[in-house]
């Protein structure tokens, strides 16, 4: 095993500068579950901090640390993320997020990432609808809900998403601090109220 973090910052900076210089990803996933079933976890989420803009490199890596702490609901949510980033499946990454949110339900990242992998309009609504309750202050999360319901309103012409939909934007509205963004919600909220179903 590869202890010292020293040595699995190197080989990590390695193999990652190798792959920058020749492009070869099945070289770099070979050597990441080399390096990744070599290391201790703890040295590679701390090697792995400065590549986490690099799925290529998150997935091994994680991968071996969700493996060898199942209940990390953070490196699941690192995990899932990446799988999302390159397209890894909604299943996949739903699944992922769900056992996050059951590891530790007050890890917003694992609630949003279980949103958004949910395919059905209707049904991410209503996951969003889950998340904003329970993080009421979560704007990220307020935003997706009132485009989510926007969508389902104007999809399924749907009077309750609409409500939704303008009942949420005008909530960020009234805490919007810019003048640009409170410009942009307005003129959401009054093209929605335009809208006839």
């Amino acid at each position: 095993m590869i202890s010292p973090a020293s040595d699995v910052n190197a080989a990590l900076a390695a193999a990652v500068q190798e792959y920058r210089t020749n492009g070869d990803i099945a070289a770099l996933f070979d050597r990441m579950k080399v390096l990744s079933t070599a290391a201790d976890p703890d040295a590679l989420i701390s090697a792995s901090k400065a590549y986490l803009d690099l799925p290529e490199v998150v997935i091994p890596v994680y991968e071996r640390v969700v493996a060898a702490r199942p209940a990390d609901a953070q490196a699941m949510v690192v995990l899932a993320n990446a799988y999302w980033l390159t397209g890894r499946g909604s299943d996949v990454v739903g699944a992922l997020a769900t056992k996050a949110i059951a590891a530790d339900d007050r890890n917003r990242g694992a609630w949003h990432l279980w949103s958004l992998s949910e395919s059905d309009p209707r049904a991410r609504t209503e996951r969003w609808q889950k998340v904003v309750e329970h993080f009421p202050g979560d704007q990220l999360a307020r935003a997706a809900l009132a485009d989510n319901a926007a969508s389902l309103a104007g999809a399924e012409h749907d009077p309750l998403a609409l409500e939704l939909a303008v009942r949420t934007y005008e909530g960020l509205w009234a805490e919007a601090a810019r003048d640009e963004e409170r410009k942009a919600l307005e003129e959401t909220i009054a093209k929605l109220k335009g809208w006839t179903l």
